[in-house]
């Protein structure tokens, strides 16, 4: 599949699902990030940028660094790019890897595997024994998007699941 030129804010923000404003204050804040702007003055984001963003969101969003934190990381990423390109390409391994995994579990019907060890415990307790139901295990929280077919899990790094395709 051909790569673009270049990308649209609304197509940054829906890789990334966030607000374009915050795509505009990290264009403010970060200076490796100048994108070029058309004729009606619209920012458009070269695939460079595109992998600049994803590595400030990495740092922004799921490390939990500070504005101040993500900059000097960035501005260090001259000294260890091959450090964190490594750590980026493991990164989209893994999702990949995720992804097919849950492909996988959705094709086969399975939704959680917990759900099987529950009838076999039921099995060998006797029906003359009054039991309290054992409580699931809670699992960790996921990010829910109420759709049109009702609440949507939605994936947890959306800009990965794009390229994944």
């Amino acid at each position: 599949m051909a790569e673009k030129l270049y990308y649209s804010m609304g197509e940054i923000t829906e890789m990334f699902d966030v607000e374009p404003s915050v795509i505009r204050y990290w264009c403010k804040q970060f200076s490796c990030l100048k994108p070029k702007r058309n004729a009606k003055g619209n920012r458009m984001f070269t695939p460079q940028d595109v992998e600049r963003l994803k590595r400030i969101h990495h740092l922004l969003k799921e490390k939990r660094m500070t504005i101040e934190g993500a900059q000097k990381a960035m501005s260090k990423r001259n000294i260890v790019a091959e450090e964190n390109d490594s750590d980026m390409a493991l990164l989209e391994q893994l999702q990949t890897l995720r992804a097919m995994l849950v492909d996988m579990r959705e094709s086969i019907g399975e939704e959680e595997p917990a759900e099987e060890a529950a009838p076999a415990q039921e099995a060998s307790v006797s029906e003359d024994a009054e039991t309290e139901p054992t409580p699931k295990k809670k699992r960790a929280p996921r990010r829910k998007l109420i759709g049109e077919e009702g609440v949507v899990e939605r994936p947890l790094f959306p800009f990965y699941e794009q390229t994944l395709f």
